[in-house]
């Protein structure tokens, strides 16, 4: 999409974008144009062309750039020279010699290896089961132009139907409001592009392959047949020099070159000399059906997509696998050197820090990639275990470990070994961020219903080969349990990093009894492991249990047995160990603690953070009243605050925790009592703050918010960030059902009961599918997704079926009656699954009976269960239109079922400068500084661009934030073209259909609209409708401004359909009074003023005129345009009632065309819909900003006649200072008042709706100046919107250093009982408060 991205269509397009390639950097740079320089391509028999290249490109950067070009593909193994000298691959282009704008650079072509060989074969490899990116198709016309390239197709298209309106055809009827049709087939539209043209017949390795020991010292490396469509059998031979053609046939080996044959360095350079029928059909292919950049390039972790093409067989030949060709390296990778190598890259400045960047995301990448192919491998039986236990296998592939983990009962047994593996990643990510401390790469991957963790292995042992079993210190153990007193030099720089980790991870360092009886004390759990490897690098191994235990799922039972000690110690001990410090009431009316499946419930970071934030608002909250009513102290205050909220220090606010509380066996010295039942309450505290605070909290922000979750996985995401377990999902449902807004959170409790049933269904499919012979797993796959959807299936039907087939096919009599998979009836599922969520959610009766309870309860489609159980177990469907609604016939067959892929679990690289500049921008953006946050998600989007070629989900949110933000500068088409980049990036790393693929669809309409592209506006929109009725259905918030804005693009009965739905969908989840409700009221008076309807209008005008007095008052800006607008309505329905009685009908058509709202006003209107601007609530900001910009200019014209004033400048300035000091109190005080009220808000830019034609921005610079006199109080309001929201960053300009301001004022310490205690600030300010906290 690159050529689209960048020359999309719009009149006021940027002109100044780079044209420089998409491989490997950002294809449109956003930082500067310094850092590109355009040089002229020449050699290896291709016509010169000019390339944009990167200063800060390595060689090799160049060369992957250049091979990615039209002019070259699909040439390989190439070089470059620069006036007749070979560059080496590694050196940076600016550092060349001679290297300047203009230079020539001549490519040349290298001698080929065996390896290089199969890899210049394997270049247009066949690759499935990645997500797809459909823009380029939804947004096309009707076939036209069929010669253009296909990234032209959409410019065309765009220039097309700029002027175009109304001229749309009618949507289909499943797009309609009301329609529960639910086909497939349009998910995945089939592209308008006209088939490749068909190049070769066929392309296989010859039968005279391999190379015989003699013609191998001659240099041959393959034979290769290849069949022309003429129908010529070419026996072509592979050599370092390329591909010539020998003389061998199907019955003669004769490897000799056949007269007349060139040899040739690139195999369709060899083809196009022997066949015209392939030169003409390749010239077609290149010229037409390459795939732009940004879709072409290869995603750095496959995204699955469920539904595959709508033939279960291949469409094209795989020619990758036919000629035997792998993506295996040369050699076995060290995965675990390569990953620490890249960690140990310098980071001194930003060029370092991206590549080093990038260097961990490419090596990531690719170990992901190779575990993926491993654990096939494993599974699929290609492997054999290197451990003689069966119950633990352990594999060794390409430089991997792959295993599942020993099962213990303490854990919980299998559910148990998955947790163990589930949060070993978890902590190998966090402990990935220490300084210091290296940990293997991981991944866990599920395949098949087997769970596989994979890791890189390890680099040995730093050892004495003369003493291998002496101590565990020479062994290069240094830190554990089993590690044993010992003193070293390593050891003490070993247990700096651990305990720097420690206090990263809110990790408190505890005492615990060895099983040899020793003291030993830890930073970590008590499985973890400290070692120094043979590469001199500190491993910290076994770290599963570093996070601390939840309470919550730990009975008294366990507790006795963690806390157990001697009896003799016991009775020495002054402090008791007490087990109970659970809130009043909570135990009884939770019913926690109790028992869970696995023994491993573990919090999460969010819930920690959260956690220590409510206690240190505890904290600061007891500071003030001690101070306010004893007039204490300050350190006796603190003290007294640390002593009850539970602080680990006496003196200072320290939240620390402890990871072997609650953990079965670990035994603490009597002489830590005081400590263990602190961190016990600690513990319970924080495990009841989950129910009493975070649920709460959750359903508060779902009930405020309409882009609340869509699917289990956005659900998964919210609850994560609030710090709430999935095993907590059945307490989310039960909070839903007792809430008493339970009818406006239907569609929370509706993913929340979809949720716990496709968890509990994936837990019984891996026991299911286990047990499948692979040459029956279609079929069982197929049957089991039968008795999951249909009640009353019959699993007879199946096996007959495959008998009849089996039949005529002759390859036996299909499965047995007997076999276990096929016996298994609905009924029998649906037990196991109800009982499987009783057990892991506390939830009895919730499911029902069968599939139709789900339904007809909480409006569930099979649909959307079918897509939840596809991307959870890596199941694969064909794309065709299934029927679900059936009570008794099969929806799928064994046909359908395409594929299983992996589905993987691996560590996150950070983006770390990137993601500082992406979070500067956001913030920048919440205070209402556009200019500011323009440049900070530009350099963002240029950082990430650097490191993962935009290919992350990180850049695509980037580049939506950076869409909105130039959108509202007035930069149009700039933000068209962002915003359609975010969508091919959101398709291709998220999925075609993840929710927030739905989100960037719907941001393309508005910018499409806003540039007169109202065709292409409503496909977008559609297509977002499609993928959202799918996904969830219809019931959901976020449909009805969908169809908000569908009804105001669309003409006639669809827009009033459209939005009837959307103000139905808003009355059901927000209510009358609400601001979703009001303005669809507001929309539908506004078509029945379009349409003549004057009484229907100014009964929904009323309603909304209603809705808007009692959430704003009658002084607002909306109410008081709401009113103007009945008024009008009124006065036009009194004149066109004159009008008809005296003059005809003819009149009121006249009349209704000026109420038909302008192109402006829908777009305005749009972008209020969708969340692109919010209205405030609140007046107080505009008033205070008027207010605070006078007196700005009184106090400048103080000081201008000050100055001019000399003289007694003394006395003056004395004067001068005053004033201000006074005056900017008042300011103070004015914004205090203002921004009061809005601190609950969303942080969005304000904006209020002043007339029924226009919405304007508060915020200043929302909008861009129209006036000289806008341009010159443009920097006052972006200055003044930092001010306003606690920004520090001023001009030093002449009058700002005489002049005092209000920053200045707010700044000042406060003393309250005594002197002030003064904390430097982040922005070296000095800030001062009560109990030493920074001042906000």
């Amino acid at each position: 999409m690159k050529d689209k991205v960048r020359r999309g269509g719009g009149r006021n397009q940027a002109k100044n974008e780079d044209t420089s390639p998409a491989i490997p950097n950002n294809p449109v740079d956003l930082k500067n144009e310094e850092d590109t320089v355009s040089v002229k391509i020449q050699g290896a028999g291709i016509e010169q062309f000019e390339l944009q290249v990167h200063k800060f490109w390595l060689v090799q950067n160049a060369i992957i750039a250049l091979l990615s070009r039209d002019e070259v593909f699909p040439r390989s193994n190439l070089s470059l020279s620069l006036a007749g000298a070979a560059l080496d691959p590694l050196s940076h282009m600016q550092s060349l010699k001679g290297f300047k704008p203009g230079s020539i650079l001549r490519l040349t072509e290298e001698p080929y290896t065996n390896h290089s060989a199969r890899l210049h074969l394997a270049r247009d490899a066949l690759r499935e089961g990645r997500s797809p990116s459909l823009l380029d198709t939804i947004t096309q016309n009707q076939p036209q132009d069929s010669t253009l390239q296909n990234g032209k197709n959409l410019k065309r298209s765009l220039s097309n139907t700029k002027t175009e309106v109304t001229n749309q055809d009618s949507p289909p009827e499943y797009l309609l409001p009301g329609s529960h049709e639910r086909p497939l087939m349009a998910l995945l539209p089939n592209s308008s592009q006209p088939e490749a043209p068909s190049c070769v017949r066929d392309l296989s390795l010859s039968c005279w392959n391999p190379p015989p020991g003699h013609r191998k010292m001659q240099g041959d490396f393959m034979y290769i047949i290849v069949v022309t469509t003429e129908g010529r059998r070419c026996d072509i031979t592979s050599c370092p020099k390329g591909f010539f053609l020998n003389r061998s046939t199907e019955e003669v080996f004769d490897p000799r070159p056949a007269q007349s044959a060139p040899v040739c360095h690139c195999l369709t350079d060899l083809l196009c000399h022997l066949s015209p029928a392939f030169k003409q059909a390749f010239t077609i292919l290149k010229n037409k059906f390459h795939s732009p950049p940004l879709e072409a390039l290869p995603t750095p972790y496959r995204t699955l997509s469920w539904l595959g093409p709508p033939c279960s067989s291949r469409i094209h030949r795989n020619t990758f696998s036919r000629l035997g060709v792998d993506e295996q390296p040369a050699q076995v990778p060290d995965w675990n050197e390569e990953l620490q190598t890249a960690r140990d890259l310098p980071r001194g400045n930003l060029e370092e820090r991206l590549q080093r960047d990038k260097a961990l995301l490419q090596v990531n990448s690719a170990f992901v990639r190779a575990v993926t192919q491993g654990v096939e491998n494993v599974l699929d039986g290609f492997l054999e275990p290197v451990n003689g236990n069966p119950e633990d296998p352990a594999f060794l592939w390409e430089g991997l470990f792959m295993s599942q983990g020993a099962t213990s009962n303490v854990f919980g047994g299998e559910r148990g070994r998955r947790a163990a593996q589930r949060l070993e990643l978890r902590a190998v990510q966090a402990y990935s961020e220490m300084e210091g401390l290296h940990t293997l790469p991981t991944a866990v991957v599920d395949y098949r219903g087997v769970r596989l963790s994979a890791q890189g292995l390890a680099p040995g042992l730093e050892s004495s080969e003369q003493d291998q079993e002496a101590t565990p210190a020479s062994r290069g153990l240094l830190y554990g349990v089993n590690a044993g007193p010992q003193e070293s030099v390593q050891r003490r720089r070993l247990l700096e990093y651990l305990a720097h980790a420690a206090k990263a991870l809110s990790i408190q360092r505890h005492i615990v009894v060895s099983p040899c009886g020793n003291v030993v004390p830890l930073f970590t759990s008590v499985d973890a492991q400290g070692l120094v490897g043979a590469d001199r690098r500190y491993y910290v191994l076994d770290v599963f249990r570093s996070f601390p235990a939840d309470a919550n799922f730990c009975p008294e039972t366990e507790e006795k047995k963690s806390a157990s000690i001697e009896d003799g110690e016991q009775e020495n001990c002054k402090d008791e160990v007490k087990t109970d410090f659970w809130p009043d009431n909570y135990c009884s009316d939770t019913g926690f603690p109790k028992c869970f499946p696995h023994g491993l419930c573990r919090l999460r970071p969010e819930l920690l953070q959260a956690f220590v934030q409510h206690k240190h608002n505890q904290f600061s909250q007891i500071v003030r009243e001690k101070l306010g009513e004893h007039g204490s102290l300050e350190e006796c205050a603190a003290a007294d605050a640390c002593k009850e909220v539970g602080s680990v220090s006496d003196l200072i606010f320290e939240m620390r925790f402890n990871p072997n509380i609650y953990s079965p066996g670990i035994r603490f010295p009597c002489t830590e009592n005081a400590s263990t039942n602190l961190q016990k309450r600690l513990l319970q505290e924080a495990a009841a703050f989950i129910i009493t605070h975070q649920i709460p909290a959750f359903i508060d922000c779902c009930l405020q918010n309409n882009e609340a979750p869509v699917d289990g996985d956005t659900l998964k995401k919210a609850l994560h960030q609030k710090g709430i377990n999935l095993r907590y999902l059945g307490n989310v449902v039960k909070a839903i059902t007792k809430s008493e807004e339970k009818e406006k959170l239907r569609h929370i409790l509706r993913i929340a009961i979809s949720e716990i049933f496709m968890r509990s269904t994936k837990r019984i499919f891996n026991s299911f599918v286990q047990g499948v012979d692979v040459s029956c797993l279609s079929a069982a796959v197929s049957h089991f997704l039968c008795c999951l959807l249909v009640p009353h299936y019959a699993p007879s039907s199946t096996s007959d079926d495959m008998k009849k087939k089996s039949r005529r096919r002759a390859r036996g009599a299909g499965p047995s009656e007997s076999t276990p998979w096929s016996t298994l009836t609905a009924v029998e599922i649906w037990n196991m699954v109800c009982q499987d969520a009783a057990q892991t959610y506390g939830i009895t009766g919730i499911l029902g009976t069968g599939p139709s309870h789900l339904v007809e309860h909480y409006g569930l489609q099979k649909m959307s269960l079918l897509r939840e159980f596809c991307l959870k177990t890596g199941v694969q469907l064909r794309l065709k239109d299934y029927f679900l609604d059936n009570q008794n016939k099969a929806p799928l067959n064994p046909e359908d079922i395409l594929n299983i892929f992996p589905v993987v679990k691996h560590l996150l690289m950070p983006t770390v400068d990137a993601s500082k500049a992406f979070c500067t921008g956001k913030t920048s953006l919440q205070k209402g500084l556009l200019d500011q946050a323009y440049e900070q998600l530009k350099e963002a989007s240029y950082l990430y661009g650097r490191v993962c070629d935009d290919l992350h989900p990180e850049a695509c949110y980037c580049h939506s934030v950076l869409a909105r933000v130039a959108f509202l500068k007035g930069k149009t088409a700039e933000a068209r073209s962002i915003q359609l980049k975010a969508v091919v990036i959101s398709e291709r790393v998220l999925g075609f259909d993840h929710p927030d693929t739905i989100q960037q669809y719907t941001l393309l309409a508005v910018y499409m609209q806003a540039g007169g592209e109202t065709t292409l506006a409503q496909k977008c929109l559609l297509r977002a409708r499609l993928l959202i009725l799918t996904v969830h259905g219809e019931d959901h918030p976020y449909t009805a401004a969908l169809d908000s804005c569908l009804g105001l693009l669309m003409t006639g009965s669809q827009s009033e359909q459209y939005l009837n739905s959307a103000l139905k969908i808003n009355m059901s989840f927000f209510g009358a009074t609400n601001i979703h409700t009001a303005f669809s009221h507001h929309l539908l008076a506004q078509l029945m003023c379009s349409k003549g309807d004057y009484r229907s209008a100014m009964a929904h005008e009323k309603q909304a005129l209603s809705a808007f007095t009692s959430m704003f008052g009658e002084d607002h800006a909306q109410t008081r345009c709401s009113t103007e607008f009945l008024s009008t309505i009124t006065k036009q329905a009194v004149r066109v009632e004159k009008s008809i009685r005296q003059a005809g009908p003819e009149c009121s058509e006249q009349t209704v065309e000026c109420l038909t709202p302008t192109t402006e006003t829908v777009l305005e209107q749009m972008v209020l819909v969708t969340g692109i601007r919010k209205i405030v609530q609140s007046d107080r900001f505009q008033e205070y900003k008027l207010k605070h910009k006078e007196r700005k200019a009184a106090v400048a014209k103080e000081v201008i006649e000050s100055l001019l004033a000399k003289a007694n400048p003394v006395d003056g300035a004395n004067k001068e200072e005053k004033q201000t000091t006074c005056q900017e109190k008042e300011s103070a005080s004015e914004a205090a008042k203002s921004v009061e009220p809005e601190a609950g808000a969303d942080k969005e830019l304000p904006v209020e709706t002043n007339d029924v034609n226009s919405i304007t921005s508060d915020a200043g610079g929302s909008d861009l100046p129209t006036t000289d006199e806008e341009k010159k109080a443009k920097p006052e309001s972006d200055k003044l919107n930092g001010e306003t929201h606690g920004a520090t960053e001023t001009a030093a300009s002449p009058s700002s250093l005489k002049a005092m301001t209000w920053a200045d004022i707010v700044s000042k310490p406060v003393v309250a009982n005594g002197p002030a205690a003064v904390i430097p600030a982040v922005n070296g300010a000095s800030e001062t408060t009560q109990n030493g906290e920074p001042e906000e």
